[in-house]
């Protein structure tokens, strides 16, 4: 195609170039609205005090736990001098204890909690590790969830049903049925001496046991499955049994993790109070038959903190708080480092 020019030339024409239909929408289409996000960020500024002002809130809300524990320790401090002038560290090694005369002794007391404590230990640590080995290396997997969720179940359940269960099923089985069967069978022993009413040492351990269960299991869980993959596959590579592969290639390299964990359920059984005041019998007394009824710190604290009548009283009752106190931050601070000895760094396991 041409066009004649005034001159009488003719000059060429280019042909219209078409665009597509969707490149002239967009061509035509007005420019897009910045978003809030950008306007917000081109108009506040550098930010800096907006930072400084979050990390200050944050660390505030971090130290504000160091504040409330030092302030706990310092009240219980405060509220047990009476107690602590008049019997000094003979506190935790005598055994009277006379609200009407004044006469206040530890013992008995730490007496109870140690025996209750260990016992549930010595019951619930096979239990607990038997349910971890068998959900990290065993279970099939439409079984892990329903276990696992039956299992951390029991940890969210409260202290007091624990121990109405305790009273209404577990007393009458110790008074009827499990108590005269341990009489006759180990009775020889002498741990199971004396009159037998389904309450004491024996049942609150029991209870204990029961409760610290989920919390081990769970722990000594997390802790095998950081255990690399690498380690199971090296032992079963060498001819290992299944059987061999968890004892050398996964406990033997978590030892110090269950370990930590066994520290936390003892931190847990330590404090118990609830369920074990109902069954334990809240008798001020060190006996050697498990049996017998007993007292434990965080129990007799329960009973007798609102009864006490004279200073003193109340003063003994809050220096036992104290000892209880600095005894569950040590072990729970001994066992979180053992626990974190195992897994700090490890990556999670794929199930």
């Amino acid at each position: 195609m041409s066009m004649e020019s005034e001159h009488g030339a003719t000059t060429p024409v280019k042909p219209a170039v078409s665009l597509p239909p969707a490149t002239e929408r967009t061509l035509a289409a007005p420019a897009a609205a910045p978003s809030p996000v950008r306007e917000f960020l081109s108009t506040r500024g550098s930010g800096k005090m907006a930072d400084s002002t979050f990390a200050a809130v944050m660390l505030a809300c971090a130290c504000s736990i160091f504040v409330i524990v030092l302030f706990i320790f310092w009240v219980l401090i405060q509220n047990s001098r009476l107690s602590q002038a008049a019997f000094g560290m003979k506190f935790f090694t005598r055994e009277a204890w006379d609200p009407v005369s004044g006469d206040f002794g530890a013992l008995p007391f730490i007496y109870g909690t140690l025996m209750t404590s260990i016992l549930a230990l010595i019951m619930a640590v096979p239990l607990a590790l038997g349910v971890a080995i068998f959900l990290t290396e065993l279970c099939p997997r439409p079984l892990r969830a329903p276990i696992s969720f039956l299992t951390e179940l029991l940890a969210a359940i409260p202290s007091v049903v624990y121990g109405l269960w305790a009273v209404f099923v577990l007393v009458p089985l110790m008074r009827d049925t499990l108590g005269p069967f341990l009489v006759k069978t180990l009775g020889w022993t002498g741990l199971f001496g004396g009159a037998n009413f389904g309450v004491g040492l024996l049942t609150a351990s029991i209870i204990l046991a029961i409760m610290i269960l989920p919390i081990i299991s769970s722990l000594t869980r997390d802790i095998m499955t950081a255990v690399p993959n690498s380690q199971r596959e090296a032992v079963l590579a060498l001819g290992a049994t299944r059987w061999e592969m968890i004892r050398i290639g996964v406990l033997r390299n978590s030892r110090i993790g269950i370990v930590g964990a066994i520290m936390l359920g003892l931190g847990r059984a330590l404090g118990e109070t609830m369920a074990v005041t109902m069954v334990i019998g809240n008798h001020p007394d060190i006996s050697r038959s498990l049996f017998a009824p007993g007292y434990t710190l965080a129990s007799v604290i329960a009973n007798e903190f609102s009864e006490a009548t004279g200073d003193l009283y109340y003063s003994a009752l809050i220096e036992i708080g104290l000892a209880l106190f600095l005894v569950t931050i040590v072990v729970n601070a001994i066992a979180r480092l053992m626990v974190w000895a195992v897994t700090r760094g490890a990556p999670a396991r794929v199930s």
